[in-house]
């Protein structure tokens, strides 16, 4: 007894200086972005990209994080721009290509000019690639809408969601508080085919991954990483100026700091189907994912993740 009373203080605080130490190597700091980032391109002019903290100038905008999508990212436009012309006056399609060496650019705009929506096709392509969280982050810190969707380049989820998220995100805002989020979910679909064809081992990672998401604090939310997600835009402006993770986990990041922020989050189930060509290594990415998740976690516990701070380096950034 008298051993375990001596060493374990000194255990304990030995402990805690390694998870410090650790949590500071593996958290993230976002890099600036490069003037011409802050730049976006459409089929006749070019123009400077407003800030999530100016007045909106549309009524929805759709941030589409693309890395390499020349044959996925047709599908998606073709879904999204007859819904977005049907149903919305003002819009736009803001697309964040991370560093493609591909068309996907030239794509997107060659399809706003066959389909005469020259200047709601907005693309902003960056000079090195960050990583999907930081295509997103900076799509969302730059769009002009009322409501922000982010949607996945894929097309997995049905584009005409959109409406139920709409409708649960202005049902939230009717309390008084603007800052809504609603996000598409495929829990519901956990013991269908969509999900149970899946290979043994990515159903086996899927599992671990939420249960550690569990464990780190979203306890409320099913499905974090479903790629189709709705802010309004002071929920936006609440939420994506703090963001630091770049990598795949930055869905999680982004809900931690709503629940931190008591913005709430409304989980709507949706229509998905798997596409192929995702860009995720399973094997790798898997442990890079929980990596991440574990050092942003401890990295707000101890404080290195500094929001005034993050937030003031990014308003002078802008």
């Amino acid at each position: 007894m008298f051993f375990l009373a001596k060493y374990t203080v000194p255990l304990a605080i030995a402990l805690v200086l390694l998870a410090y130490v650790l949590a500071a190597y593996f958290s993230n700091t976002p890099r600036a972005p490069f003037a011409s980032e802050l730049e976006f391109s459409t089929v006749d002019t070019t123009g400077e990209l407003p800030t999530i903290f100016d007045a909106p100038t549309t009524e929805v905008s759709v941030v589409v994080p693309c890395y390499n999508e020349e044959m996925r990212l047709p599908e998606l436009l073709k879904a999204a721009v007859p819904y977005l012309q049907e149903n919305f006056k003002r819009w736009e399609i803001l697309i964040v290509d991370d560093g493609s060496k591909d068309r996907t650019v030239e794509i997107a705009l060659n399809f706003a000019r066959d389909n005469s929506v020259n200047e709601k096709i907005r693309c902003c392509k960056f000079e090195a690639n960050r990583g999907k969280g930081g295509a997103v982050t900076h799509g969302m810190n730059h769009a002009s809408g009322e409501y922000i969707l982010f949607a996945d380049a894929d097309n997995a989820s049905d584009f005409s969601s959109l409406k139920s998220l709409l409708e649960a995100v202005k049902k939230s805002t009717e309390s008084g508080d603007e800052r809504a989020v609603a996000i598409g979910s495929r829990a519901h679909l956990v013991h269908t085919q969509a999900v149970i064809k899946r290979s043994a081992l990515r159903n086996a990672l899927m599992r671990c991954f939420h249960l550690l998401v569990y464990f780190f604090g979203v306890r409320t939310i099913r499905d974090t990483q479903c790629g189709f997600k709705l802010f309004t835009r002071p929920a936006a402006a609440e939420i994506f100026p703090y963001m630091h993770t770049e990598g795949w986990i930055f869905d999680v990041e982004a809900l931690l700091i709503a629940q931190r922020k008591n913005i709430p989050v409304n989980e709507i189930a949706i229509s998905w189907h798997e596409v192929t060509g995702s860009k995720i290594d399973l094997a790798r990415d898997s442990i890079q994912m929980a990596i991440d998740l574990v050092a942003m976690r401890f990295a707000y516990l101890f404080g290195i993740y500094n929001d005034t701070e993050l937030k003031r380096q990014q308003r002078k950034n802008q």
